[in-house]
């Protein structure tokens, strides 16, 4: 894992990227914009496949259907878009929150919608319906919404109060883990035992998620009050995370040894995703996006 190559550079001509993520299987990738708009990519290529436009201020998050069919996106002008991903049509644009939208989420189904946001909140939408109001708020976080992950019976929110809140959907019970630190960014583990946390300390967490013990801390990169992200690989053996000095690290999951640094370019690397099969990673820098991969 230690021996990775540049694959592809693009420029994505939208402005400063503001977030990267492949959908579900890895096919595709999506940019979110300064410019106010998402693209749909080919990642292995760097060809732009489609653009969706219907935002009034930069989007900071879009996150691609379990059937990839649909795209949901996330702005700074407090509202959130469910677009049709072969028409580029925005089929729902809601917007409840007071506040900047700075994550967006799927539950495992792809029928309810997750938002969060600056105001502090999380509201959930159902997207199957006409109505244009949340079917749940959750306002237990003191603090922005930095993430959002769905599980099949679990909602795990992390927020920039320090705190991973974990709902049961099962037993309607919230679990409050307090890492005494902001949370920038979160992610967890495919076996979901484990949660990754990227704190504005310079320091990621890995904490066990049944007793919220902290597991392992990951030390090198520098986040320098960006809001840097962080992924775990396919194999649940490697922790990434991006840095504000132009490169990404690769930590060791077990021994927290870092294996490689990845000089990505100047500037914050500030986004990434992780393939959800492979060890190709693609991060966000600037005006671009790179995919690093095995050396062939």
């Amino acid at each position: 894992m230690s021996n990775l190559e540049l694959k592809t550079t693009v420029d994505c001509k939208q402005g400063s990227v503001r977030a990267v993520r492949y959908n579900v299987d890895g096919s595709y990738a999506i940019t979110s914009g300064s410019d106010k708009k998402i693209k749909l990519w080919n990642p292995q290529t760097g060809l732009m496949l489609k653009t969706y436009g219907g935002h009034a201020n930069e989007v900071t998050d879009a996150i691609g259907s379990c059937d990839s069919c649909h795209i949901l996106s996330a702005s700074l002008d407090r509202s959130i878009i469910y677009w049709d991903v072969t028409t580029a049509q925005p089929l729902r644009r809601l917007r409840c929150h007071a506040g900047g939208v700075t994550c967006v989420a799927f539950s495992e189904d792809s029928n309810v919608a997750l938002s969060g946001a600056k105001d502090n909140l999380v509201m959930c939408w159902d997207i199957r319906t006409r109505k244009l109001e949340p079917i749940q708020t959750m306002n237990e976080a003191k603090d922005c919404i930095t993430r959002i992950i769905v599980n099949e019976f679990e909602i795990l929110v992390s927020s920039l109060d320090g705190c991973i809140r974990r709902y049961d959907l099962r037993k309607g019970e919230l679990t409050c883990d307090d890492v005494g630190e902001p949370i920038v960014y979160m992610a967890q583990t495919k076996d979901t035992k484990c949660t990754l946390v990227a704190c504005s300390d310079n320091v990621l967490r890995l904490l066990d998620n049944d007793n919220a013990e902290s597991l392992a801390t990951y030390r090198g990169h520098r986040a320098d009050d960006f809001q840097v992200e962080c992924g775990i690989l396919s194999n649940d053996s490697q922790i990434v995370c991006g840095s504000s000095n132009g490169e990404a690290f690769i930590w060791d999951l077990v021994d927290e040894k870092v294996i490689s640094r990845l000089s990505i370019g100047s500037g914050v690397v500030h986004s990434l995703t992780t393939h959800p099969t492979t060890d190709d990673i693609m991060f966000a820098n600037k005006r671009e996006f790179q995919l690093w991969g095995p050396i062939d």
